[in-house]
């Protein structure tokens, strides 16, 4: 899979919010209203991660999970992150 350009990212990422760049990532932090909250949410995102062959790194601190999705085989961003990214934010 072909890694994205510059201008082709920022036109991928207006439309998901919350999300951000960072360097060769996208990244966005979910609050909840408690650690079983948080876990809970990173369980949901098991399944679509695992259709999609496509998995994202995962930091959790109590009632916050940061999700960070890169296509690392690529070494950079790809389609593939931005769709994965769209069907976490509807799991939110």
């Amino acid at each position: 899979m072909a890694l994205l350009n510059d201008e082709q990212i920022e036109r991928r990422l207006a439309p998901l919010a919350g999300w951000s760049r960072d360097g060769d990532e996208i990244v966005r932090e979910f609050v909840f209203e408690d650690f079983v909250g948080s876990v809970r949410f990173v369980d949901s995102l098991v399944a679509p991660a695992e259709r999609m062959g496509h998995h994202p790194d995962l930091a959790i601190s109590w009632n916050k999970v940061r999700v960070s999705i890169s296509t690392h085989s690529e070494g950079g961003l790809t389609p593939a992150d931005f769709e994965l990214a769209a069907e976490i934010s509807a799991l939110a």
